[in-house]
């Protein structure tokens, strides 16, 4: 049977608005403009959204691109957050900590894959530090041609805005990229009050003296303000940026399932308010409009919690030093090419892995940088602890010292109270160890070897995500 044309023979597009010239900012906007997708899946009119489709300025990020790569199954959107202030109120910058100059780099990259039966939705966090090689091109602020030079991802829209930004990704993952939105954190605050508030759970207080965040153990309501600077914390432990991803994304779980469970995709009149707030500080390209997201929507009236799932990228190394560009993550060029192997495969990306024996704990090894000392006479015992504690997984430095005191009996975590988390983590894998706070020592956790120490634990996160590439679905939304 012959598929019926989308549009009549006499659909003509109605001119497009100029885009405007703004420059949003950050991190959780990429929250926003998914829920777009996922509130259309309510079914409401053409003429509602029709209606709003002049609230998103127009950007052309395929513009000139040659050699892409061959297209998959499904679809692949490109998110972004950039940097912008314009639309904050005084009163809500200094109450939610959101002062300084608006730089010009993206703080959050986050390719959304939607499977080709419209039937799940795959998140993948690209880090802004992340090491990148960008293609040949000319900065748009200075007009130097270059011919690719390294930088962190995050530079590379400052060098050459949208179009740079989808190219170079396009380069480092291999997986065509055939939409791109752009928003900003005023219509996340927004969204987020419409929707009444997202519900998430901490196991942990969690204080952030940078973004003035400070929620204790348990379960909150977060409405916009609070929101935002739930997802923006990245000074909580030594997890950082890393840490600060896998909140977004929690976030974004705990967002779709408010959205899908509580009957608002139901009421029209909620569906445009909330579309109204997302889309009035939204940038995307040309091709993505009223039209594609209503065919979007009637696929995914499905759509679930569970339907969605979310990761990061993996990384190899931390700390990768640039010459000229500072301190960046590269990639582990095994798993991250699976996992984008996947993407183009349409493929689901969670899948469980054999039960392992090691210890959960709050915070992953990989996130935890230690200095080792040896507390005793005992010969090549901090070389021992430096070994098995790498072996696990944490950061050492891998240049183990001598203790100034030499007669440690019981081996001694010490570490400064903002990074208790990791400290009881990394306390996890030296059963009996004392745990001694030491108010401004840093990141970086001290582990004195005592003459207790037999061997390292092994220990894991505590958290469910899943398999090589440690996903995470949206029904997932317990304590972090």
């Amino acid at each position: 049977m012959p598929t019926p044309p989308r549009r009549s023979p006499t659909h003509r597009p109605r001119p497009r608005p100029p885009v405007r010239r703004r420059k949003p900012r950050w991190a959780a906007r990429a929250v926003t403009t998914l829920s777009v997708v996922i509130l259309a899946s309510a079914g409401i009119g053409h003429a509602v959204l029709s209606s709003l489709d002049a609230d998103i300025a127009r950007v052309d990020p395929f513009k000139d691109m040659k050699n892409r790569p061959r297209a998959g199954h499904g679809m692949n959107v490109l998110l972004v957050g950039t940097d912008g202030r314009d639309k904050i109120t005084e009163a809500e910058r200094q109450k939610y900590r959101l002062g300084g100059a608006p730089c010009h780099c993206t703080d959050t990259v986050m390719i959304v894959h939607i499977s080709e039966d419209r039937e799940r939705a795959s998140v993948v966090s690209l880090p802004r530090d992340s090491y990148a090689m960008t293609p040949a091109h000319t900065d748009r602020t200075t007009g130097k041609p270059h011919h690719g030079h390294p930088v962190k991802l995050n530079a590379a829209y400052a060098e050459g805005g949208p179009n740079l930004t989808v190219r170079t990704v396009e380069n480092m993952t291999h997986v065509k990229i055939d939409h791109y939105l752009e928003v900003d954190f005023t219509s996340f605050m927004k969204t987020v009050d419409v929707l009444g508030g997202v519900k998430i759970c901490t196991a942990d207080p969690l204080k952030d003296a940078y973004t003035g965040l400070d929620l204790p153990a348990g379960t909150h309501t977060l409405m916009g303000g609070e929101a935002l600077q739930y997802v923006r914390s990245r000074h909580i432990d030594g997890a950082a940026d890393l840490g600060r991803m896998k909140r977004q994304q929690r976030f974004m779980a705990a967002l779709i399932d408010r959205a899908t469970s509580s009957g608002i995709l139901l009421n029209p009149m909620k569906f445009r308010d909330i579309t109204r707030a997302v889309l009035g500080s939204v940038r995307a390209d040309k091709g993505f409009g009223t039209d594609e997201l209503l065919d979007l929507g009637r696929a995914m009236r499905n759509f679930s919690p569970s339907s969605s799932e979310f990761t990061t990228v993996p990384i190899g190394q931390m700390g990768y030093a640039v010459k000229g560009v500072g301190s960046t993550l590269k990639w582990d060029p095994k798993k991250s090419g699976r996992l984008f192997q996947a993407l183009r495969d349409d493929r689901p990306l969670a899948a469980h892995k054999p039960r392992s024996t090691a210890v959960r704990v709050g915070v992953a090894p990989q996130q935890i940088r230690v200095q080792v000392e040896n507390g005793t006479a005992t010969a090549g015992l901090g070389k021992r602890v430096d070994s098995q504690l790498a072996a696990t997984g944490f950061r050492t430095t891998r240049q183990p010292v001598t203790s100034t005191n030499r007669t440690v009996k019981r081996t001694v975590v010490a570490y400064d109270p903002r990074w208790d988390r990791s400290a009881k983590s990394l306390a996890a894998a030296l059963p009996g160890s004392e745990l001694r706070a030491v108010t401004g020592q840093g990141p970086v956790l001290k582990v004195i070897a005592g003459a207790d120490f037999e061997k390292v634990r092994k220990v894991r996160a505590e958290d469910p995500y899943q398999g090589e590439f440690g996903v995470v679905t949206g029904d997932e939304v317990g304590c972090l």
